[in-house]
């Protein structure tokens, strides 16, 4: 049965009414109940990011590059926050906020929006790919069904548990999905120091010498782009802040000290919900990406094409035994129907979003919005089964993904110092420490960025 508090937050999240209005936990116990939206990422994260293109970066490059992903998933957060806050502050969705970025507009329409549609056309691939690695994960399991089917299935399944769309159901899910696969994950790394494939010291200095081998540097920047938070997931964030209900609770912007009060209260729910996520994410990554090194590198093994699955499944049986393979099959099963799952949720939002902004639907209009995300939460995964079923190349597919979202990342910097100092009430400005990091943390994502552009032109 739902609370009053989750019928306010399901009827209509992106409208701010001072009816909703709730003054944000002062005590730890009482905000860690408030917490959600960065592990509705985490699910969206670990299948795509930490499973293939980690352990892949892993046994290409071995333990040279582990600095790659640790910096990858601690560098973002600071862009997040800033996502998170101005959703707070504002109550306005990433795609209305973009439309206010400087810059021109075709037919009404900022440049930005139009740049997010044209990336969104790679981006298919990638979560093509994740379709891909839940089919040849059943077809594994039932040989007897053939991937397509099953890419098939998978593609229903989650329209069929998407289309409804409602938050406190995707938390849940998404919490509930990733926890056993971590477990699982942490098992194998542990017990991985008493096989013949152990851990050293000088394995984990190696991979902190911020050396980058020649041949690994095209996966090292789909990695960068894929890991931890990606410009994606900043861009999600948005919408899982609102539909929690932290802008709502926060109310309308009127500067008095009530708003200001609750609007620091929300701020600090949201930075825990962010830290305590990326910790989460950064540690699972970190022990995807060793196993990868230890098990998948030493042994010569790459995940490619339709052996991807059974690549990554000797991680599992090489430090806990043959027996591991069918508990494997049914983590990575899990893992990725996650992401599958939580990418769903995520975009149907956003284009729902973007396509509002565009004029084709008053997104704000709550019967218009549950409308969209009902029909595109059955065509996008129709387009993802077709993608895997006509290409075949999960992991390439993945790994395209990966790399345009590091040129996405261009944009969500630049919206993210637009927020920052350009739409931030002085009245929250923050503080110099959380500057520096967010002047950091942008000057490596461009040069990331640049370095990927200059790659393929």
């Amino acid at each position: 049965m739902l609370t009053q508090e989750n019928t306010q937050q399901e009827a209509n999240p992106y409208v701010l009414d001072e009816s909703a209005i709730k003054e944000a936990p002062t005590q730890l116990k009482d905000r860690l109940r408030q917490l959600g939206p960065g592990f509705i990422l985490s699910a969206a994260i670990v299948g795509s990011g930490e499973l293939i293109a980690t352990t892949t970066l892993g046994a290409e490059a071995g333990f040279a590059t582990f600095w790659v992903v640790i910096i990858s998933c601690l560098v973002k957060v600071t862009l997040q926050l800033e996502f998170g806050k101005h959703a707070i502050y504002s109550g306005e969705t990433v795609m209305a906020a973009f439309n206010r970025l400087p810059g021109p507009k075709i037919r009404g329409t900022n440049w930005s929006i139009w740049t997010w549609l044209f990336i969104q056309i790679f981006k298919l691939l990638q979560v093509g790919g994740i379709v891909g690695g839940v089919a040849i994960t059943l077809n594994i399991a039932f040989p007897q069904v053939h991937d397509a089917v099953w890419a098939f299935f998978a593609a229903i399944l989650s329209s069929l548990l998407i289309f409804k769309g409602y938050y406190r159901f995707i938390e849940k899910f998404s919490i509930s999905m990733i926890g056993l696969f971590t477990l699982l994950t942490f098992a194998s790394l542990f017990f991985l120091q008493y096989t013949s494939f152990a851990l050293s010291w000088d394995n984990l200095l190696e991979g902190l010498s911020f050396t980058l081998p020649p041949a690994a540097v095209g996966v090292a920047i789909a990695a960068f782009g894929i890991t931890g938070v990606g410009g994606d997931e900043i861009m999600y964030y948005n919408y899982w802040c609102l539909e929690k209900g932290y802008a709502r609770f926060v109310g309308p912007q009127d500067g008095s000290e009530a708003w200001l009060k609750r609007a620091k209260g929300w701020i600090r729910v949201m930075y825990l919900d962010a830290i305590l996520s990326m910790i989460v994410y950064t540690l699972v990554t970190a022990a995807f990406y060793l196993l990868g090194a230890a098990v998948l590198h030493k042994s010569g093994l790459v995940p490619e094409g339709y052996e991807m699955v059974e690549s990554l499944s000797r991680i599992y049986t090489e430090t806990l035994g043959s027996w591991a393979r069918s508990i494997y099959l049914f983590g990575a099963l899990i893992v990725l129907f996650s992401t599958l799952f939580a990418a769903l949720a995520s975009w149907t939002r956003i284009f729902s979003d973007a396509f509002g902004q565009i004029g084709w639907l008053d997104f704000y209009n709550l019967k218009a919005r549950k409308k969209s995300i009902a029909i595109l939460a059955w065509v996008f995964p129709l387009c993802w089964a077709l993608l895997f079923i006509f290409i075949k190349l999960p992991v390439m597919m993945i790994l395209v993904g990966g790399f345009v979202t590091s040129i996405l990342l261009l944009i969500v910097v630049y919206a993210a110092f637009h927020f920052r100092y350009r739409r931030l009430p002085l009245i929250l400005k923050p503080s110099s420490f959380y500057d520096f990091a967010l002047v950091l943390s942008a000057l490596v994502i461009v040069a990331v960025g640049v370095y990927s552009i200059i790659k393929v032109f």
